[in-house]
């Protein structure tokens, strides 16, 4: 039997690890999709203890809690830090077979150098040993960065957002990670949503035009597109239910507009082909400043509806969706390939059982000019475990060209997220050492070690121009 976690971890043959230790484990990392606050990159927060840096606002152990019976007091409520951290581990040794069992191991020997394992009854070694560790220097969030080997960081940002703190992190010369804003419009487009007057009123003030209008609203959006561009943005994130596409004249898509302005409620085909039309105008705009279009749909928010009266979005109650959208996602790119302005476009469906679909769909829009100009996006949300990463690392070499592929990201809140890109690298190295061993693919290592580089790192380097 092996020894839990060891240096060769998921690594079961001589190629899988050398490929690892030799090539891709010394990569820098792009972490180009994730939900840290760039302030507390730019004040370089400090934590006091390990439920600041890993439960303070975790959903995925949040989840873990509650499928063990935890009370919300202990996950989201007043409970003491001290207690909200012992409910964790004592469910964590119930989680065999989930990433987090991993992730968090993962995170206790890398960044804690602590070799045991967590549970209840070790829950207070561990915390003893992390409010010792969190006091040393290298310990902030700057100090996570370099020792993680960060170079870029993507997080997701209003459009309203004043980047206050992109702009001084731009300015601020100790700080060798790339920090760059991207621009999440989801508030303008969800129309049909509670909140989407008000938050039209906020882009009118962040944008100095006043919104009352479909020209008026493509006005402040560019503006603030401007302003992104300018702060280093490279990605835009569209996080959609699932994705339309209801061409309509243009001033029927002014007229609806005006009517949910008034306050009168939108039906489904009429939010459609507002969304429509300002998915489009959005893509022709990316296209343009060279961003990278990301699109995330197929995730089912807040169906808890108590729960999300309770707490809100963002607290761990969303899960898969299986809507066939597949027509409409053609059409959408379709539609931007005719008129030549189909920007960079990474495609991520919370359904695995949509990998294939995705790969093919990618293959039907590349063109000259940009290698892996589309992409399938890494393993999403509730797929990043070892059998989700394996089987679009999978479906992608079969049917597109692995060696083009932009890589992992750890769309985390937490600044201790970055081993799950060693984890990402594990499962790649894996499945190309495997295919070495196999015969289906040559045997020296100089090929398939830059193979492996391109995807941990230049493939990524190249894609958001850095």
């Amino acid at each position: 039997m092996k020894a839990f976690m060891d240096r060769d971890f998921l690594l079961t043959t001589p190629t899988a690890q050398r490929l690892y230790h030799d090539y891709a484990e010394k990569m820098p990392i792009i972490d180009y999709h994730c939900h840290v606050d760039p302030r507390e990159i730019f004040e370089d927060r400090r934590f006091e203890n390990i439920y600041q840096v890993w439960l303070e606002g975790d959903h995925y152990k949040w989840r873990v809690m509650r499928s063990n019976g935890v009370d919300e007091r202990y996950i989201t409520g007043d409970a003491p830090e001290r207690e909200k951290f012992q409910k964790f581990a004592e469910a964590l040794p119930r989680a065999i077979g989930n990433p987090m069992y991993h992730w968090c191991h993962l995170e206790l020997r890398t960044y804690f150098g602590y070799e045991g394992v967590l549970n209840g009854e070790t829950a207070q070694e561990v915390w003893d040993l992390s409010v010792k560790k969190l006091a040393e220097p290298d310990m902030s969030v700057r100090g996570i960065l370099r020792q993680s080997n960060v170079a870029m960081v993507g997080t997701t940002d209003d459009p309203a957002s004043d980047l206050a703190w992109h702009k001084r992190l731009a300015e601020d010369g100790s700080i060798s990670t790339v920090v760059a804003p991207s621009f999440r419009p989801d508030k303008a487009l969800n129309i049909e949503k509670s909140g989407w007057a008000d938050f039209l009123a906020e882009l009118g003030r962040s944008s100095g035009v006043e919104v009352k209008d479909l020209d008026s609203l493509e006005a402040a959006l560019d503006q603030r597109m401007k302003v992104f561009d300018e702060a280093g943005c490279r990605a835009a994130d569209h996080g959609l239910d699932y994705v339309p596409f209801r061409p309509m004249e243009r001033a029927q898509v002014d007229a609806v507009m005006k009517k949910a302005l008034d306050g009168q409620p939108v039906t489904m085909e009429e939010a459609e082909g507002f969304k429509t039309e300002l998915l489009l105008f959005c893509a022709r705009r990316y296209h343009g400043m060279e961003w990278a279009m990301q699109v995330h749909y197929n995730c089912m928010r807040n169906p808890n509806s108590a729960m999300f009266a309770r707490l809100g979005p963002d607290s761990g109650f969303d899960c898969m969706n299986n809507v066939n959208c597949a027509g409409s996602l053609y059409a959408l790119l379709d539609a931007l390939y005719r008129e030549g302005l189909l920007p960079r476009t990474i495609l991520y469906s919370l359904n695995p059982g949509e990998n294939e679909l995705l790969d093919t769909m990618i293959g039907a829009f590349q063109g000259p000019g940009i290698p892996g100009k589309l992409q399938h996006g890494s393993a999403w949300w509730f797929n990043d475990n070892k059998t989700g990463m394996k089987d679009q690392l999978t479906s992608l070499a079969n049917l597109s060209l692995l060696g083009n592929f932009i890589g992992m990201l750890t769309d985390s809140r937490s600044f201790l997220s970055y081993t799950r890109h060693a984890y990402f690298r594990r499962i790649l190295c894996e499945l190309v050492g495997g295919w070495m061993e196999n015969g289906e693919y040559p045997a020296g290592l100089d090929q398939a070690g830059a193979l492996v580089e391109d995807i941990c790192y230049h493939n990524a380097k190249r894609y958001f121009r850095l």
